[in-house]
């Protein structure tokens, strides 16, 4: 098995990479930080459940009926005994793009697949990075994934281990995009890349060994924002449906006012804090607001003829509402849905898989849920 990272396909266009980010002070000192509870968090997988239950003092945490797995409850009291409190660790927007990447590379496992390539595609402004990912039997499916981080943060680096395990137990290719973020472009630039780039992987799917007619979205958080705002355009626009809309705990209401977002406002990794700093980046001064169906989904006036979704809440997560909200919608609606909550896992338990646990079992669960969705496809 190989990892290429320099290769581009014919007509893919020249490369607008987005420049890393500078390194501020407090940016050194998160990524230090970081390092620090990537080490710890490496080590979480060995450590048996009695063990970690013993090191939390045997207090678990239940709320709403469920009670949260003991690996992310030791991984939440780690974070805060760190002093990181959710998300984002600084205002300054570089400095959390730099802690988001080092916390990920700290505990990633870099799982093999066939092939990793580094390419461009069409964008709506211009040319735009992303990254396939090769799956082992010629002709597999084609998941186009936009990571998550609220619009404003995360990478192709940040969600490398979750493509690579979507693409080797899924048996899909992947191709990771790496959409314009806010605030240096705020909504809908990210929604226009997203589009773009399904209409480039249409086109382009047999060049990437993929089959053209199960071509499928999906994304996490803020992607899976993207997914849906994807399949919504393609029914506008007339294109071709995607194969499938893979949410994983999306948003979907970007002024929701929900009950969970109340429950876990604090101390569930995603908070109310992180969401206000995200929105204000994404939408302070956008040509479009909240309201907008291509920020929130949920307020689209029709969810008929949209791709069948798949899609994944956690239980202790702020945004679990709105999408069970918008699974209801859809099916209201008549497009097909299958909904999955994960009750004793919190926000961004895809890319804690690495870690065990629930996590693991969680993201395995859905992995070949989709698996079975674009299998039964064409």
């Amino acid at each position: 098995m190989t990892d290429s990272l320099t290769s581009e396909l014919p007509g893919a266009g020249l490369e607008q990479g987005r420049r890393r980010p500078v390194r501020t002070r407090a940016a050194r000192v998160a990524a230090v930080v970081n390092a620090v509870a990537g080490v710890t968090l490496r080590g979480l997988p060995h450590i048996p459940d009695p063990v970690k239950r013993a090191l939390l003092g045997r207090r678990s945490i239940t709320i709403d009926g469920n009670t949260l797995d003991v690996t992310l409850q030791l991984l939440l009291a780690g974070q805060k005994s760190l002093g990181l409190d959710g998300l984002v660790g600084d205002d300054d927007v570089a400095a959390a793009r730099v802690q988001l990447e080092v916390l990920g590379a700290s505990y990633a496992r870099r799982i093999p697949v066939p092939e990793v390539r580094d390419l461009t595609v069409s964008g709506a402004a211009g040319p735009i990075r992303a990254r396939h990912y090769r799956a082992a039997e010629p002709g597999a499916p084609l998941l186009v994934f936009f990571h998550g981080g609220g619009h404003v943060i995360g990478s192709l680096e940040t969600h490398d281990d979750l493509c690579r395990e979507l693409c080797r137990s899924g048996a899909v290719h992947v191709l990771s995009v790496d959409y314009r973020l806010a605030p240096e472009h705020r909504a809908p630039a990210g929604a226009d890349d997203a589009y773009a780039a399904y209409l480039w992987a249409r086109e382009h799917a047999a060049e990437l060994g993929a089959d053209p007619d199960r071509v499928a979205v999906g994304g996490d958080s803020a992607g899976g924002n993207l997914a849906a705002v994807v399949s919504l355009r393609a029914r506008a626009a007339g294109a071709p449906a995607p194969a499938l809309q893979l949410l994983l705990y999306p948003v979907t209401d970007h002024g929701a006012q929900t009950r969970s977002r109340t429950l876990f406002a604090d101390g569930f990794f995603l908070t109310r804090r992180d969401m206000d700093w995200f929105t204000a980046r994404f939408l302070d001064g956008a040509p479009v607001d909240g309201s907008d169906p291509d920020v929130s989904p949920l307020l689209a006036a029709d969810h008929s003829g949209l791709a069948p979704a798949l899609i994944a809440t956690a239980g202790f997560d702020p945004l679990r509402d709105e999408g069970r909200q918008y699974a209801q919608a859809l099916r209201d609606a008549g497009t097909p849905v299958d909904y999955r909550e994960y009750g004793s896992v919190v926000h961004g338990f895809a890319n804690f898989f690495p870690l065990g646990g629930a996590s693991a079992t969680a993201t395995a669960d859905v992995i070949s849920a989709m698996r079975a969705h674009l299998t039964r496809v064409g």
